[in-house]
């Protein structure tokens, strides 16, 4: 069983910042990779940045400029750190995992975070 947990969201003012973190737990062997998606006023997630094991990244158009993604390798936690926040931001933010319970390689399963609500108001 693995568990993600995320923490950082809240309600912030236009160009603020936040910092979300998700931490993994459980029976992991390795992660292959981890990323954060969100949820706004429409009824699909979109993908907002990733990060695999070898350190690559990947971003949304908006989120490059203003988005950072890395990894702790010692607490198995993911963060994204978000600067200049507009309220087109406002979403529930999931966090990612493919992880492999049982051995190295790139097999593995995807598991999800429970969210966390991030708002800016304008």
């Amino acid at each position: 069983q693995v568990q993600l947990v995320e923490s950082g969201g809240g309600l912030v003012q236009t160009g603020g910042s936040l910092r979300l973190s998700c931490a993994a737990s459980g029976s992991i062997f390795v992660i292959n990779s981890m990323g954060w998606y969100r949820q706004g006023p429409g009824p699909e997630r979109e993908l907002v940045a990733t990060i695999t094991s070898d350190g690559s990244t990947k971003y949304a158009d908006y989120a490059k400029a203003r988005f950072t993604i890395s990894f702790d390798d010692a607490k198995n936690t993911v963060h994204l750190q978000m600067n200049s926040l507009k309220p087109e931001d406002t979403a529930v933010y999931y966090c990612n995992g493919y992880i492999n319970p049982y051995s190295t390689g790139p097999f593995g399963y995807d598991y999800w975070g429970q969210g966390t609500q991030v708002t800016v108001s304008s």
